[in-house]
């Protein structure tokens, strides 16, 4: 078999700082409203009392899902031992921990009072979630910048299998915990069950391999390392895969809660009376996230790459979708906070479909984030080794994996 060597990102200098620019552009666009809402105050924002989690979290949530789902490939390469994988296994870690830093950036900016991250990193309650989700974020990415060393180091490759191994089982027990955040709300009725840890889970692996498959197409736009054929079948076999897993664990969700008898109502709001989020929910999370891509991979009217690059894209655009209706719609709904009995008027918006309407800073504080993600990818790819080659055996340059 032929070795592997890693290489850094050669890129034009003018180019280079071209797109380092621009990224950071957005950045610093997203540090700016998030400095104006937290100056201002979140009545700037399209959040109220009612719906405290905004855009910021469903941009925060998608992206700690994806940096969950991105180490796919390296999953595959150590843990199941697939050697095809190995050359393209640093660059999914290097996106798993570009990807967590900026969902989490982001999450600390929306506190409004980001110092007050002090007092959830010093004083625990280990009954909340988010006590737990502090060891869980903080974990992974320590857990990630040892497996790249071990990844990409000669001296210390031999453990690579193991660190694999360990960032696998870490990373589906923090999308369980992701996904356990609004399980175990059992004050509303969108969320309080178990299904969600496990929809979360293979939600992440379908964004993931979809965001890790755009990125190296990008990356081969401007440096021509060659992405076999097998791979591209083996990346839309996957996606395949886990397109029907999540319509499955989707249809398990909504069944499920359709048998749980206080779940009912919602259901009925998000299946068929909730306006705007009824139609997120049809148009954007299961027709244009599931259904098109199932279509597109599943046709032998375009090439695996065509059908792969678009319904990746769509994948994408779903995902953000599920995202607004899982946060978003299941705070819309009126929470009941006297069951059995009918709430006519009330000053708390009792029985009341929220509305939720967000604005520029939240939109722009998001962006933010991604751009924050792709440009750590920039930077590690130009100075780092996370490319692959293949040499023959007789080159003295070679690292075995």
């Amino acid at each position: 078999m032929d070795k592997i060597i890693f290489k850094k990102f050669i890129i034009k200098p003018k180019l280079f700082w071209l797109k380092f620019l621009f990224l950071g552009f957005f950045i610093f666009l997203g540090f700016l409203s998030s400095l104006y809402m937290e100056h201002e105050g979140h009545y700037i924002t399209g959040m109220n009392n009612q719906i405290v989690w905004g855009m910021p979290h469903m941009f925060a949530v998608f992206l700690i899902i994806i940096a969950s789902g991105v180490l796919n490939i390296a999953s595959i390469s150590s843990v199941f031992d697939k050697k095809l994988y190995k050359p393209l296994a640093p660059l999914s870690a290097l996106l798993a921990i570009a990807f967590l830093i900026a969902g989490l950036i982001i999450l600390v900016l929306d506190l409004g009072r980001p110092n007050r991250l002090i007092v959830a990193m010093t004083v625990y309650n280990f009954k909340s979630i988010f006590a737990w989700n502090i060891f869980l974020y903080s974990g992974f990415a320590v857990i990630l910048a040892v497996y790249m060393w071990t990844m990409l180091d000669r001296e210390v490759n031999k453990y690579s299998k193991y660190m694999g191994t360990f960032a696998f089982a870490w990373r589906i027990i923090l999308t369980t915990g992701t996904g356990s955040i609004f399980g175990f709300l059992v004050a509303r009725e969108a969320y309080a069950t178990a299904i969600l840890a496990p929809l979360f889970i293979i939600m992440s692996l379908l964004y993931g391999t979809a965001v890790y498959y755009l990125i190296i197409r990008i990356i081969n736009r401007y440096l021509n390392f060659n992405i076999s054929e097998e791979i591209i079948s083996n990346l839309r076999n996957l996606t395949l895969y886990f397109l029907f897993a999540n319509l499955y664990f989707l249809a398990l969700y909504h069944v499920t809660n359709l048998y749980i008898a206080k779940h009912i109502n919602f259901e009925l709001f998000i299946l068929t009376s909730g306006g705007i989020y009824t139609f997120i929910f049809w148009a954007g999370q299961v027709l244009i996230g599931l259904i098109l891509p199932l279509v597109l991979i599943m046709s032998n009217k375009f090439k695996d790459t065509v059908a792969l690059k678009y319904a990746s894209i769509l994948v994408l655009l779903g995902g953000f979708s599920a995202m607004h209706v899982i946060i978003i719609g299941g705070q819309a709904f009126p929470l009941n906070i006297f069951p059995d009995h009918i709430i006519l008027d009330s000053a708390f918006y009792d029985n009341v479909v929220h509305s939720y309407t967000p604005s520029i800073y939240e939109f722009i504080l998001g962006i933010g984030g991604i751009a924050l993600a792709l440009i750590i990818v920039l930077i590690g790819i130009a100075n780092f080794k996370f490319l692959p080659t293949i040499t023959p055996p007789s080159n003295i340059n070679t690292q075995k994996d």
